[in-house]
């Protein structure tokens, strides 16, 4: 299979100005083309709101792109959502995309947020159909078990003609058939090339069911991504990383799914997924934050060059 021409982002987070103009800086520097932030209300470690930091990031950015990895809809109502995104597209330039998922590693956030967890993909499937229609900056009617509006108009429209474009995450079957049929975009996390080949054609087929061609849609995937000076050091790194972050043993799933060790060893890793058809990869640069700019660093100089 030819390979992909492969834009790389960067998981990241801006808890003030400084960091925030430092981060977008670096990545505009080093030729980057987008930054992105992740997504929960309650979480095992300290995290912002996702929109929030955009909108902080948004005052610096001139070149990247801007996006959530992923942000969770079903806890929030859309037509919030739909307000608060069109806003930051506008303050982005346009240079904004809406990753949206369910999450669902923490049913107790579900239960804070007063969302029965059952109700997690249908309550996403209407919420994006929500989103695109009020985007269009007509007055919408329309009948839904979640989100009923009656003559609901949103302006000003996003600064993109039709709003953001909207990339879905999710492993499941369901998610991956509502990637196909209602997403501009897919984003897989902690998955290996060879269950991304399987979930591209179950998106691709479920596209084809509703009559939408599967080239429209952007495929991505966010990667664990830790260098080092050998694989056993890199793994250490992300494997005390990601258990604090997800609390729980990752030792293995980062063996399995992540990118790590020498340069050439992870962009081997990065390969593997652009062979399956991945466009738009999105490092998630695992270890202590004093790490990341040399990580960024390091793999601007040794791993893009190989990725060429």
């Amino acid at each position: 299979m030819a390979a992909n021409k492969l834009r790389i982002g960067v998981m990241t987070g801006f808890p003030d100005p400084v960091s925030a103009e430092q981060h977008v800086g670096q990545a505009e520097t080093l030729g980057f083309d987008s930054l992105w932030v992740g997504d929960h209300v309650a979480f095992p470690v300290p995290i912002l709101d996702s929109l929030s930091q955009l909108a902080l990031a948004s005052a610096y950015a001139r070149t990247v792109t801007l996006g959530t990895c992923v942000y969770l809809l079903p806890l929030r109502h859309p037509t919030v959502v739909a307000k608060q995104v069109a806003t930051i597209d506008r303050m982005a330039a346009g240079r904004l995309i809406l990753g949206v998922g369910v999450g669902g590693e923490f049913p107790n956030e579900y239960a804070a947020c007063g969302v029965p967890i059952g109700e997690r993909g249908a309550r996403l499937s209407d919420g994006i159909e929500v989103l695109k229609a009020l985007w269009s900056g007509e007055s919408i009617t329309r009948e839904s078990r979640f989100y009923p509006l009656q003559d609901v108009q949103m302006l000003p429209e996003p600064e993109q003609q039709g709003g953001p474009p909207v990339w879905c995450g999710g492993r499941s079957e369901a998610a991956l058939k509502r990637a196909g049929r209602l997403a501009d975009g897919y984003i897989s996390y902690a998955i290996d090339a060879e269950r991304y080949r399987k979930s591209k054609q179950t998106i691709e087929t479920a596209a084809f069911g509703v009559e939408r061609d599967p080239k429209s849609i952007t495929f991505a995937h966010m990667l664990f991504t830790r260098l080092g000076n050998s694989f056993e050091e890199a793994h250490s790194v992300a494997t005390a990383h990601l258990s604090q972050r997800y609390a729980m043993d990752f030792g293995p799933a980062a063996k399995r799914y992540a990118a790590l060790g020498l340069p050439s060893d992870v962009a081997e890793s990065i390969t593997q997924f652009r062979d399956e058809g991945v466009t738009h990869l999105i490092l998630d640069l695992t270890g202590p934050l004093q790490d990341r700019e040399a990580q960024l660093q390091w793999f601007s100089e040794e791993v893009k060059p190989l990725l060429d």
